[in-house]
This record gives structure tokens, C-alpha cells and sequence, in this order.
């Protein structure tokens, strides 16, 4: 059993502001999230382990982008994304 079989995806857009690490702005930022939400109802064809798998599921939501690039038009160099969390469960 895949993923894909257990979760719905879709990508949305959160705002966040971060400050560049290379010429100190501050900016609001567009951090991209893809968003996996269980499915109502188990699929079929399922085993026992597989069963319990699905009912110990929840949603979460996976960050996609790693890195982002500066606003400011004197810089425009690109920064890691400086929270180290890429996984949060709704």
C-alpha cells in the first residue's frame, strides 16, 4: 500500500516573513506546502496491518521549498529556510 492510496494531496501557500541572512530585510514570503489529507473511507483490498495503518493515519502537510530568494533587488541571493521543521500534522 502506497500513499498515495491512504492521502489526498494539494499544494497550497502559506505566508511566512524571514529576514535574509545576507542583507538583514525583513519580508513576507510565499512558502509552498503540500498538504495530505487521509481519505474518507479505507480502500479496499486491505489486509489487517494495512487496515490499522490507515486508521492510525492523520493529516499533514510537507514543506516543499527548501530555499528562497531574497526580495530586496539589491541582494536577490537565495536562503535556506531557516526553520529546520518541514513536517507539521493538522
Amino acid at each position: 500500500m502506497h500513499e498515495k492510496d491512504i492521502f489526498d494531496e494539494r499544494q497550497e501557500l502559506k505566508k511566512a516573513t524571514f529576514s535574509c541572512p545576507y542583507c538583514r530585510e525583513r519580508n513576507e514570503y510565499d512558502v509552498r506546502w503540500m498538504k495530505r489529507t487521509k481519505k474518507r473511507n479505507a480502500p479496499r483490498n486491505l489486509n489487517e496491518h494495512d487496515r490499522a495503518r490507515f486508521e492510525k493515519s492523520r493529516d499533514y502537510m510537507v514543506r516543499i521549498d527548501d530555499q528562497l530568494m531574497c526580495k530586496n533587488m539589491r541582494c536577490r541571493k537565495r536562503f535556506d529556510i531557516p526553520s529546520s521543521q518541514t513536517v507539521v500534522f493538522v
